[in-house]
């Protein structure tokens, strides 16, 4: 036997979709609150101290947290290459309006303390709350616009065509998916901060947290009775062969209303997907009305899991379904790459992904704590 098919095709499939799930779910849980942090620096801070104290809550990890994302990319990469190709050239222009303001998040870390003067200062704490608003919206837009559907299609030859616009995107569906997401990361940064931070900060970050936490738990409640009500979901109506070639147009779809709630009928566990996102919404708000810091962060990351894991839940098989031809979307089975390149990949992230974990889980324990006011204002310990 050879050694690649010490996994059969199907179940290497099914566990790379699992794997793009939890990275996506790992740079939303730790990048996150890097960009609550950022969004609601305004709010949360009036004072530079106290900017500052905001800043130093997030600024040992930032970095960091962002490896998530490029594992993110480089899994859609390897792992599902029609699904990088569509996607990041379809949506070139989003994902431009989202990387420059993760582009400029390091720049403005690093500028505001060059210089003393306020109004200095000040401009940078705007980029800063810029660069935590727009990718969050539009990271939120994104998974709204996989629920629609995309528009792009395959010529004979598997040549793709993308046929929509920038603007496209913005249907107020999606925008209803941003907001969820603008709400998901307040919540979830305004927990961070409770945690981080003492005084001024943690008690305005915790009021302010107690109303995203409300938003994000009744708007994703909407989302979902306005997918059940007015949005048609993607169901394949032929045999598929779990372990075929990856040939997307081998197959039929069709757009039918409801159809993506038939894996919650189908298979009632996962239910428990909706069901965390809004029980971790509630939690997240008892938590910061009771001042239970630890508890107030975790239930925020159990929302961003369930919120996450919705859409996943209610997609699957589909990664990406594509409005104008539904035979031509992608998914599980007709979208990866070869049986021996997901065998490598495999071998390799078991290898690396536990080190990145325990390196990650090792940092969070060191830097474990308050951020210290005296000393950031008497300069004996800051980052930033």
């Amino acid at each position: 036997m050879v050694l690649h098919e010490l996994i059969s095709y199907d179940v290497l499939r099914l566990v790379w979709w699992a794997l793009l799930g939890a990275l996506l779910i790992g740079f939303a849980v730790t990048d996150g609150f890097d960009l609550g942090v950022g969004m609601l620096l305004p709010a949360v801070a009036r004072t530079d101290l106290e900017r500052r104290v905001a800043i130093n809550s997030v600024g040992p990890v930032w970095e960091g947290n962002q490896v998530w994302l490029i594992l993110g990319g480089g899994a859609i990469f390897a792992a599902w290459p029609p699904l990088y190709a569509v996607s990041f050239s379809g949506f070139y222009l989003a994902m431009f309006a989202a990387l420059v303001p993760l582009i400029l998040r390091p720049v403005a870390f690093k500028f505001r303390s060059k210089r003393e003067e306020p109004a200095w200062r000040a401009r940078w704490d705007a980029v800063l709350c810029f660069c935590g608003l727009v990718p969050a919206l539009i990271f939120g837009v994104a998974m709204g616009n996989v629920l629609l559907g995309v528009p792009f299609r395959f010529a004979p030859d598997m040549r793709i065509f993308y046929e929509g616009g920038f603007f496209g995107l913005l249907s107020p569906f999606a925008l209803l998916a941003g907001l969820v997401s603008v709400a998901m990361v307040a919540m979830h940064g305004s927990a961070w901060l409770l945690l981080k931070t003492e005084g001024p900060v943690a008690e305005r970050a915790r009021r302010i947290g107690m109303g995203a936490a409300l938003a994000a738990l009744v708007l994703f409640a909407l989302g979902g009775v306005v997918l059940w009500s007015f949005v048609e979901g993607y169901r394949i109506t032929s045999v598929i062969d779990p372990t075929g070639p990856s040939a997307p147009l081998r197959k039929t779809v069709e757009r039918v209303a409801g159809a993506w709630f038939t894996n919650y009928a189908q298979h009632g566990w996962t239910m428990a997907a909706p069901a965390l996102g809004l029980a971790g919404c509630a939690l997240a708000a008892l938590g910061l009305a009771l001042r239970r810091e630890v508890l107030a962060l975790l239930a925020s990351a159990g929302a961003i899991v369930g919120i996450v894991l919705s859409v996943g839940a209610s997609t699957f098989p589909f990664l990406l379904p594509s409005s104008l031809d539904p035979r031509a979307s992608l998914t599980v089975w007709d979208a990866s790459s070869s049986h021996l390149t997901l065998f490598v990949m495999l071998v390799v992230t078991a290898v690396f992904l536990p080190l990145i974990v325990a390196y990650t889980s090792w940092v969070y324990t060191v830097l474990w704590g308050k951020v210290d006011a005296r000393a950031i204002a008497d300069g004996s310990g800051h980052s930033y």
